[in-house]
């Protein structure tokens, strides 16, 4: 198979299109102003709130909210994975694809890819016409796998006898050396082919585009000696760490359900889809890689992972949870069976609607990790148990939202029976060592990583503290939108922002600042169209509506300082909110000496509201 399209290529592709020109194939277009407007082809409305900038080359619905650049919109218009928009749009421009990508990929490839197709239609029809499929339509009927579950997932049964699917394939004329490439078939010293599969349920393995490019082969012997599963080898179209069980099937249903469940075996998504889950996807049984990851990226970030409830499960769901969190911003759940059940046996056991409410109940990384933290030591024991408490301080620590880490250190309180005065001392050790740690390594060429846990958002009081300014004034988005407005279009404004060490209030927008570096440093001439393309889609939409606000490109210092106070100003504000909910739970514990800490605090952030008055 071959690797990602080049970004060369891509945009080349891009810069030789016009956005207007291709979405009006799909929209009745009508310009008003620099802008083209027209009814939304993504969802229901009465009046055009569908906007294509014809200069910056991207669209924006005002209605739904979808935007982006011409491979998003038909991602978005055609349900196309990336690399099909972009070949897509090759076409629109009259361009072949590279060798070895899409429609123009070498010839040898084509016999291939047909191979495979007659493939899992043999292997069906052995299935479900022949004598020799009854062997393998009992197996399935025995792991009640139902007509239509066979067909959905095109299910087949490579008989017993020697030769069968090589006779088949000579029989249609394709030649030796394309049989020899497939991988379907063995070959033996003196260069002959035997079938590779022989007595095994056969579970096609599809790429994104769904088309066929392997097979696992499922015993149903009893042979012992032989493998449970037995995958397709490498070949010029199968490479396992890039493909994913059903993947192109579960990216159409992950846009309803807006989550992909990850799952370690076939028959674990199988069972998934009976009990209603449609976004089903596993990892072929190995470790999860950084290709299959991106392939997640690109549909969604909203993972839910449930492999297997025994012990090598657990460990492999510990493994892609830190994979995920290395590899990008997802939203992370993970479901732990009970009993180590894998999800194929809890369903038969329980039925779908306890196995539904176990996936909606699917718990936070930190959770999972505090949970495996507790198990692994004997709490019994005080020197094992002080060890338990320290390691689960340093992953609450990583937690960014304040009011989940005291959720989870009132959790660690109660179980280990300790104060939770210690434990928050504790705690703000281990935020002191990690913010040193990100001062040393936040330079111009590496932002630190931000925690993938969680999302900072903020409960407000019941009773906000009064204050000469309300909150609510305090302008958040509108300045942090210029301020990365500046900072990707203006090399002196990055400058300036970073010399002062600035970060921006919220996450998604001093991420996009830590990847439009990282962007601008691998690419001569970047462009915020191809930057588009490098970034999640969750993040695209802040860059969107900054090109769109139509914005100026001259600035000076001073209107810098001025939105840098006003987000200053914005976090004092909501600080003394988040002081404001410990100090009246200070008050109804009856905690005199936090309430004095947390009165001095307050004072304290009143001081400086007030003695920058002028600045902010």
């Amino acid at each position: 198979m071959a690797g990602r399209i080049p970004e060369e290529f891509i945009a080349e592709v891009r810069n030789n299109v016009n956005i207007v020109d291709v979405i009006s194939q799909y929209v009745s277009l009508e310009k008003k102003g620099k802008d083209y407007i027209g009814l939304c082809p993504f969802h229901q409305e009465k009046t055009p709130s569908f906007t294509v900038n014809e200069e910056k080359q991207f669209f924006k619905c005002f209605g739904c909210g979808k935007g982006g650049n011409v491979f998003k919109f038909l991602m978005y218009k055609d349900n196309l994975t990336f690399p099909e928009s972009v070949e897509q749009v090759a076409e629109y421009a009259h361009m072949s694809m590279p060798e070895g990508y899409g429609n123009s990929s070498p010839v040898k490839l084509n016999p291939i890819m047909q191979m495979h197709r007659d493939a899992v239609e043999f292997y069906q029809q052995v299935l479900f016409t022949t004598k020799a499929g009854e062997r393998g339509m009992q197996y399935a009927q025995k792991r009640e796998l139902g007509r239509d579950i066979l067909n959905h997932f095109k299910i087949g049964y490579a008989p017993k006898e020697d030769n069968v699917l090589i006779t088949y394939l000579r029989g249609k004329g394709y030649k030796d050396d394309d049989l020899t490439q497939s991988g379907l078939f063995v070959q033996s010293q003196d260069g002959q082919l035997f079938d590779r599969f022989r007595d095994r349920l056969m579970f096609p393995l599809d790429n994104e585009n769904g088309m066929t490019i392997g097979f696992s082969g499922r015993r149903i012997s009893d042979d012992k000696t032989e493998a449970k599963y037995m995958n397709s080898p490498e070949t010029g179209i199968f490479n396992k760490s890039k493909v994913l069980f059903h993947f192109a099937e579960a990216k159409k249903a992950a846009r309803d359900e807006n989550h992909l469940v990850l799952y370690e075996g076939y028959m674990d998504v199988i069972a998934a889809y009976k009990a209603g889950i449609k976004s089903g996807i596993a990892s072929m049984g190995t470790s999860l890689t950084d290709d299959q990851v991106y392939m997640l990226r690109r549909v969604t970030s909203n993972i839910i992972i449930n492999y297997d409830g025994d012990d090598p499960g657990i460990h492999a769901e510990e493994r892609a949870v830190n994979l995920f969190n290395k590899d990008g911003d997802f939203n992370l759940g993970v479901v732990v069976l009970p009993e180590k059940l894998d999800p194929d046996e809890y369903v038969k056991k329980y039925g779908a609607e306890k196995y539904y409410d176990e996936v909606k109940g699917a718990l936070t990384p930190t959770e999972f990790f505090l949970k495996r933290l507790a198990q692994k030591y004997n709490l019994d024991n005080d020197r094992e148990k002080l060890t338990y408490i320290s390691e689960a301080v340093k992953q609450i620590s990583l937690v960014r939202n304040p009011v989940e880490q005291d959720m989870y250190i009132e959790r660690l309180a109660k179980s280990a029976q300790v104060s939770i005065d210690a434990l928050k001392a504790n705690l703000a050790r281990e935020r002191r060592k990690n913010n040193r740690v990100q001062s040393r390594t936040r330079q111009y060429k590496n932002y630190p990583n931000r925690s993938n846990n969680t999302v900072d958002t903020l409960i407000p009081p019941e009773q906000p503290i009064e204050l000469s300014i309300k909150q609510t004034e305090v302008e958040k988005h509108p300045s942090q939108t210029r301020l990365l407005y500046l900072f990707i279009h203006s090399t002196e404004a990055q400058k300036y922002l970073l010399n002062g060490n600035f970060h921006f209030p919220d996450k998604e927008f001093e991420k996009l600042a830590e990847l439009w570096v990282k962007y601008s440093e691998t690419h001569n001439d970047p462009q915020i169209n191809g930057f588009l393309d490098f970034i999640p889609e969750q993040l695209q939409g802040i860059i969107i509506d900054a090109e769109l606000a139509k914005t100026p490109t001259d600035f000076n210092i001073q209107e810098i300082n001025e939105h840098v106070h006003a987000l200053k100003k914005r976090n004092i504000y909501s600080r003394l909110n988040e002081l404001q909910i410990e100090l009246q739970d200070a008050k109804r514990k009856e905690d005199a000496q936090e309430i004095i800490k947390i009165t001095q605090e307050i004072l304290g952030l009143k001081r400086i509201l007030e003695a920058n008055k002028e600045a902010f």
